[in-house]
């Protein structure tokens, strides 16, 4: 009797300890790395035009000064008064606000029911749902840059999963996994390939052929592996990484449909309603540019808003939802740390000046080689900035003003230098710890991050060689 009560106060959306406190000394590490390297890299600048552009030739070198350890240990507490502090926030009040509406959610009984008349209708067609909700998420990656709103929806892609029979590796890979490699597979990405255009000063519409094959290519890879990983645990179950906490979440589910529901009709409907209207909701800010730079509190308010009326209306009283969402953003707090400590790395590194020196050693490794070893240098420095800086369109700001000129004297067209920016500023965010995304989104499973590198290295590996093939491809056919 007492685990059932503990079951039923425990958020739906809960940070378990041990995944936790791996995630945190996995960040430390490369927080105190990143504090290393100021004792043996010297400082140096770029200037910058009055965008924060950097001016091509202006760097200067400064000497070696190790940062304080103070200011160290203090980043993840400096870092909401850094230029970041504005997104680092939105983003930790986001995933507070959505913690609590899912816990409010699933207490409810809205995910539980809607989830069963979905399966009702699917079927067992496993293999169809694996493919076709990858593909939904690619397609919002790869044409409106969408990536951290969609993880919004882990929870739900992960029940539903489970419920068909399959595990939480599924929902992970068919949400988590496609909506970053849809982002990577960029097509009209707005804030990878559109920005890079438009720094480039070229249309978007230049060399889209190219990236729309990668994303089929992309696709058609994400699938094989999802179908192989549904081979096998039909086979035995047990095969799963994350089998043990798939039985508790079945063994949840189960319980909790036997019980029933006297309004369930209702309760569907009126959240068929707010599902309907997130997913308008979705789109409108994907399609105008007016409202995408305030994607995150638009979504935050809406989920909020939305599931407070929906949840009165089907007979909740106020009361007891205010307390839902309450336990459901408490238990998401530790996110808010993780997106902090993750963050720190790049303020370390800019606080001691290293960064410019970092960067100015990569470029210069760029002159005098032939094509495919430069494109493949190009490809391996925005590999190197991904682990200290997230942003998509940071980096871009951060490289392409330099990259490009010298792209030029080498004879690659900005599509190229473009695409291969792509190719290297997503796929790695699922798989570098220093993405706050991936570690707040594998925390929301349960499942630890030792866990997720065995699952994905293999197809890390293989995305890597065929991203190397493309660009290979595009420098011979002089794309």
């Amino acid at each position: 009797m007492k685990n059932k009560e503990k079951s039923k106060s425990k958020s739906f959306v809960n940070i378990e300890t041990g995944v936790f406190i791996t995630v945190m000394v996995i960040l430390a590490a490369v927080l105190a790395v990143s504090g290393t390297l100021s004792y043996f890299v010297p400082q140096g600048e770029f200037l910058r035009d009055e965008n924060g552009m950097i001016i091509a030739g202006t760097y200067v070198a400064g000497e070696i000064s190790g940062i304080a350890l103070w200011r160290v240990i203090t980043a993840p507490v400096r870092v909401f008064a850094s230029e970041d502090a504005v997104t680092i926030i939105m983003i930790s009040v986001f995933l507070l606000v959505m913690s609590g509406v899912f816990n409010l959610l699933e207490k409810t009984g809205g995910i539980r029911i809607f989830i069963r008349r979905m399966m009702t209708k699917l079927g067992g067609r496993q293999g169809r749902v694996v493919c076709l909700t990858a593909l939904i998420f690619m397609l919002f990656g790869s044409f409106f840059g969408m990536f951290e709103e969609l993880v919004t929806l882990l929870p739900i892609v992960i029940m539903m999963m489970v419920s068909m029979g399959m595990d939480t590796m599924m929902g992970l890979g068919a949400c988590l996994m496609s909506a970053c490699f849809g982002f990577s597979a960029a097509i009209t990405n707005p804030f990878s390939v559109g920005l890079a255009c438009q720094v480039a000063g070229q249309p978007i519409s230049d060399g889209m052929w190219l990236r729309v094959v990668f994303f089929i290519l992309t696709y058609g890879t994400v699938c094989a592996f999802l179908l192989m990983h549904l081979r096998k645990i039909k086979k035995d179950a047990r095969a799963s990484l994350s089998y043990d906490i798939d039985v508790q979440r079945q063994q949840v589910m189960t319980t909790e449909d036997s019980q029933g529901s006297e309004n369930e009709d209702k309760v569907f409907k009126g959240y068929l309603v707010f599902f309907g209207i997130q997913g308008v909701l979705l789109v409108l800010l994907a399609t105008i540019r007016a409202i995408s730079g305030l994607a995150i509190p638009i979504l935050a308010l809406s989920f909020l808003v939305c599931g407070i009326i929906c949840s009165v209306s089907v007979g909740n009283k106020i009361g007891a939802v205010l307390k839902y969402i309450l336990n459901g953003a408490v238990a998401m707090l530790p996110a808010v740390v993780i997106i902090a400590v993750a963050s720190s790395a790049k303020l370390v590194m800019t606080e001691s000046g290293i960064l410019d020196t970092v960067m100015n050693y990569a470029i210069n490794a760029l002159q005098g080689q032939n094509k495919f070893v430069a494109i493949l240098l190009i490809y391996a420095l925005i590999l190197f900035l991904q682990m200290f800086i997230g942003s998509a369109s940071a980096k871009i700001i951060l490289v392409m003003p330099v990259v490009l000129p010298i792209a030029s004297v080498l004879g690659f067209s900005p599509q190229l230098v473009i695409l291969a920016y792509c190719m290297a500023d997503g796929f790695t965010d699922v798989i570098l710890p220093t993405n706050p995304v991936l570690m707040v989104g594998l925390s929301m499973a349960n499942v630890s991050y030792a866990k997720w590198v065995r699952w994905t290295w293999k197809l890390q590996v293989v995305v890597l060689i065929l991203t190397v093939a493309v660009l290979f491809f595009g420098v011979a056919i002089g794309y």
